[in-house]
């Protein structure tokens, strides 16, 4: 078969796969409605970018369109950014400020206008046979260089911020949402060292090694296309978020110095007396077997506010809320 036509059959399919699920995500009921939008419309301008490899040739579809195309790619990102803040986030929500973001697509467009976008028909063949080699071209790769990696920082960080919080505040150990999270943005990077790898091979004279780029390209984004009907399958209820204004505990610590009044307790007997009040709650109520709970809803069973709850079983047991409640089902 010829190497050309496979690629146009496993794109099809991954488009097809792609453009099924963001149906889905903005038809399915869930109070995770945000997110699910974000993450259709990230399928969706992924699945317009992967549609250059319908074509072997710029002149094939329109110059106009093939360069707005890929300029697209750098809306990409900023989505799944905004995506990975709403599942992370519960009270995440679009401000106008979000708009700065598509800033790069703009400045892209703007210096491909005069030629470009304004391009003659002969402009247009020497384009088609110089285009990798074009200053506004490698402006646009460089462009995108510098917003994957900044990008990729910003959300590793995101990711660190919302385990350490969601660990601290939840007893699901799994931590489903973190993983999904953080497996999908591995599966990014490993797809964009190979993007990198097929942009260094358009600068050599090894084609048939440029090919075979297009083929594996292609195979990946439907392995990717196929993970994500399978995760959504196997997880309907994937996503748990937490509150973007908590902080992780170990933070909040370096701030607090560890006395009655931090903790607005006067004696040291009575935080003894309310660590064992807590402690009794859970075996009696056999919190230990409701792997939901959170710190927030069992602070409110108890009545002791959350703050002061983290701090005090962080102080005298030494635990994160998630160990403290392991530790008290291994009693059982």
């Amino acid at each position: 078969m010829n190497k050309f036509i496979f690629i146009n059959a496993i794109t099809l399919i991954s488009a097809f796969l792609m453009l099924l699920f963001a149906f889905f995500l903005q038809t399915v009921d869930t109070k995770n409605k945000l997110s699910n939008k974000l993450f259709s419309y990230f399928l969706i301008l992924s699945v317009f970018d992967i549609s250059s490899l319908f074509t072997d040739k710029y002149i094939e579809v329109g110059l106009n369109f093939e360069v707005f195309r890929m300029t697209v790619s750098l809306l990409i990102l900023p989505l799944f950014y905004l995506y990975v803040k709403a599942v992370c986030y519960s009270d995440f929500r679009l401000k106008p400020k979000h708009l700065l973001l598509t800033l790069p697509f703009f400045i892209a467009n703007l210096v491909l206008v005069p030629r470009f976008y304004l391009s003659s028909m002969v402009d247009i063949i020497y384009i088609s046979e110089h285009f990798q080699k074009m200053f506004e071209i490698r402006f646009f790769y460089l462009l995108r260089e510098l917003q994957y990696v900044f990008y990729m920082l910003v959300i590793f960080k995101i990711l660190k911020k919302y385990k350490a919080i969601y660990s601290e505040n939840h007893t699901n150990s799994g931590a489903s949402s973190y993983q999904w999270l953080f497996q999908i943005t591995v599966f990014f990077l490993v797809a964009h060292v190979l993007l990198i790898f097929k942009f260094f091979l358009t600068y050599t004279s090894y084609n048939l090694l440029l090919n075979w780029s297009n083929v594996i390209v292609s195979i990946c984004t439907l392995v990717i296309s196929c993970w994500f009907i399978l995760k959504a399958l196997k997880n309907p209820d994937l996503f748990k978020s937490v509150d973007a204004k908590m902080t992780a505990l170990n933070e909040e610590i370096k701030h607090i110095t560890f006395n009655e009044e931090s903790l607005n307790f006067q004696k040291s007997d009575e935080m003894n007396s309310q660590m064992d009040y807590v402690r009794t709650y859970v075996l009696t109520n056999e919190l230990y077997l409701e792997p939901s709970l959170t710190i927030q809803e069992f602070s409110k069973q108890v009545d002791i506010p959350v703050r002061d709850l983290s701090l005090l079983i962080n102080r005298y047991p030494n635990q994160h809320f998630f160990d403290f409640r392991n530790s008290l089902s291994s009693r059982v």
